[in-house]
């Protein structure tokens, strides 16, 4: 069994077996009965090296046999390993030569959080959004057999990610073309079985071994020259192994379902995975872990230790922080239960994101008008669209990356039929160290495309409240789209006042240069217009745009600014660019937003840096504008 461990260890632990790991092909070298402790320390590895960096945590302790196991067994990475999302795959890094940029893990120019294919070759499909798995080690075994390559293709996915309509369709297309591939579900919450123990391990033995295979299919052979013998032979497998194994639904999908077996049982792993390795056809394997397991306060509260902030000294003291607002989950979280109490019609959905989008009180006070779909933002987004057509008020939850997945569900279930759907658009613009796969970078462009949809980005905690409301209660789809973090404390009004649609606010006024502001950089563009005399303005609204005050802003001003923490492309700057073109008015624009390139990983204050949307990036970017412009032509 594996050691359980209560503390995050400060200093490097003595790791003899792991040190002789550090790839693949060395831990291949190892006998079977040093895995157990090569677990053990990978364990405490893993506890140790996250400890100094943060990240995520509870998935990775909850996987350390089976990355060993798969490594043991399979030879990577000339076999594709493919892990799902990716929050597990810190032993993966550890044990396939990154063991020594663990300390870089999620810091600039370091380790990405997630399986990069850019990384290494053992990282064969870049992820970070979850039950794309299958289809990719599907897309591989495919490409191998056309090549007529032989190696093998395995995905590990979880059961939360199972959940999601993609890997089902994946699921389904695999036994259609025969592809020889296995799938690892590992199973961390016991959401499809509990039947776990000696039995379904010995089950799992027999029914993966090469002995078992060649008597099924010696008896095939005989039974079919008997009419219907080997239907109802085939018949009763399957009825035998439905009642001692739950993979009824996998076996009719045509798969060869093995399991489910305990996935901290190195030797039952190892075992299984022999025996499943040349098996032909598609095969799939369930396995049972715990997540945190090994580390105590994990295994007793895997949510709160699903990722962690990195240790402070023990003998320093933690620097002292600025005061901050509420974060904007926060907000939107209470904003969802007042306006509860305050409209029966309204329900809250997520996909999944309950304790990220903040939805736990409202969870526990509106038990039935809360729906947590769990990993399926397409179906999210349609079933809210068939609540608002029988008059209920549906609220969508959902973090901006996500919503992406569910695009055609906005447009054609939401957009098309005009339908009453607030989307509150959770972790727009850059979100720091888990990198461009988790990044807001494009609502603003896909959103304001879409005709009759209304467009909202709050400068601040009660904007944001205020433009829920407004979202509320606008005939149609609307969006407001708030970061991740903390908003700069601004008072809250206890009431659920709307805006007025399409009206903007000058917060300074100023001269020669006007800086239109679309969401939280509102704060930097004060801090710089007081330096060079600026207006500002709260534009407030991408759509409909204050065409009004914009018009307004180039007659007055010699230079607009576009401020958005969003793709400079197609984004709200355009929408302000687009609108001068409709006037006929030729004025110069500095568009300031997300580049056009994917930003990598990094504390959030150097990613804005980067993009030049801190202060002093936004004055340099206007005061070269400016030069250019006075200078003699």
């Amino acid at each position: 069994m594996p050691k359980t461990f209560h503390e995050i260890p400060r200093v490097r632990p003595a790791t003899p077996v792991l040190d002789r790991a550090a790839t693949p092909e060395r831990l291949r070298r190892l006998g079977e009965a040093e895995l157990e402790e090569l677990a053990d320390e990978l364990r405490q590895d893993l506890l140790y090296s996250v400890g100094r960096t943060g990240g995520h945590f509870g998935a990775g302790l909850g996987v350390i046999e089976l990355t060993i196991a798969l490594h043991y067994v399979y030879d990577t990475p000339k076999d594709r390993l493919v892990w799902d999302v990716g929050h597990q795959a810190y032993p993966h890094k550890i044990l396939t030569g990154r063991r020594e940029r663990m300390g870089s893990l999620r810091q600039k120019d370091g380790l990405a959080a997630f399986p990069r294919r850019s990384e290494s070759e053992y990282d064969t499909f870049g992820v970070g959004h979850s039950s794309t798995s299958i289809s990719a080690a599907l897309g591989m075994a495919i490409a191998a057999r056309l090549q007529g390559k032989k190696r093998k293709s395995i995905a590990v996915i979880g059961d939360g990610a199972l959940t999601a309509g993609m890997a089902f369709e994946a699921l389904n297309h695999a036994p259609e073309v025969g592809a020889d591939m296995l799938v690892v579900l590992n199973d961390n919450d016991m959401s499809i079985s509990r039947n776990v123990g000696g039995l379904s391990n010995y089950l799992a033995k027999i029914l993966s071994s090469r002995t078992y295979s060649s008597m099924r299919e010696g008896s095939k052979k005989v039974l079919s020259r008997l009419p219907g013998a080997w239907e109802i032979a085939r018949r009763t497998e399957e009825y035998a192994k439905g009642m001692l194994v739950p993979g009824t639904l996998f076996e009719e999908l045509g798969w060869n379902y093995i399991g489910p077996i305990d996935g901290h049982d190195l030797p039952t792993l190892i075992a299984t995975l022999r025996n499943m390795r040349d098996l032909a056809g598609p095969q799939f394997l369930h396995v049972v872990t715990k997540k945190g397991k090994g580390f105590a306060p994990a295994e007793v509260d895997p949510i709160t230790w699903h990722a962690i902030s990195k240790l402070e000294p023990v003998d320093g003291k933690p620097a002292p922080k600025k005061p901050a607002g509420p974060k904007y989950s926060n907000v939107f979280g209470q904003w969802l239960c007042d306006m509860a109490a305050a409209d029966a019609r309204l329900t809250g959905i997520t996909p999944a994101m309950k304790e990220g989008s903040d939805l736990v009180e409202f969870s526990e006070r509106y038990p039935d008008r809360y729906f947590d779909v769990a990993i399926a933002e397409q179906h999210a987004v349609t079933l809210a669209a068939g609540m608002a057509c029988e008059g209920a008020k549906p609220v969508v939850a959902i973090y901006s990356t996500f919503l992406q997945r569910a695009y055609d569900q906005l447009i054609h279930d939401v957009a098309v039929q005009n339908l009453d759907v607030l989307f509150a658009i959770d972790r727009a613009g850059l979100v720091g160290e888990d990198g461009p796969t988790h990044a807001g970078s494009f609502d603003l462009t896909y959103l304001r495309c879409i005709p009759g949809m209304l467009v909202m980005t709050p400068s601040d905690e009660n904007e944001m409240r205020r433009m829920l409301t407004t979202g509320y209660h606008y005939e149609g789809p609307a969006a407001v789209r708030y970061p991740r973090g903390n908003g700069p404390n601004a008072p809250l009004e206890p009431g659920l006042e709307p805006l007025e649609i399409g009206k903007g606010v000058v917060r300074r006024e100023g001269k020669r240069v006007a800086l239109l502001v679309f969401g939280v950089q509102l704060p930097q563009a004060m801090q710089v217009a007081e330096t060079l005399d600026a207006t500002v303005v709260d534009m407030r609204f991408v759509k409909p745009l204050d065409e009004t005050l914009v018009r307004e802003m180039a007659g007055n001003h010699d230079l607009l600014v576009t401020l958005e923490e969003n793709s400079i492309m197609g984004g709200a700057g355009s929408a302000v660019g687009e609108c001068l073109a409709r006037a006929n008015l030729q004025l110069p624009i500095l568009h300031l937003g997300l580049p056009d390139y994917y930003v990598e990983h990094a504390k959030p204050g150097e990613m804005l840096a980067e993009c030049g949307l801190d202060a002093a990036g936004i004055e340099a970017s206007i005061h070269a504008r400016l030069a250019a412009l006075d200078a003699p032509r």
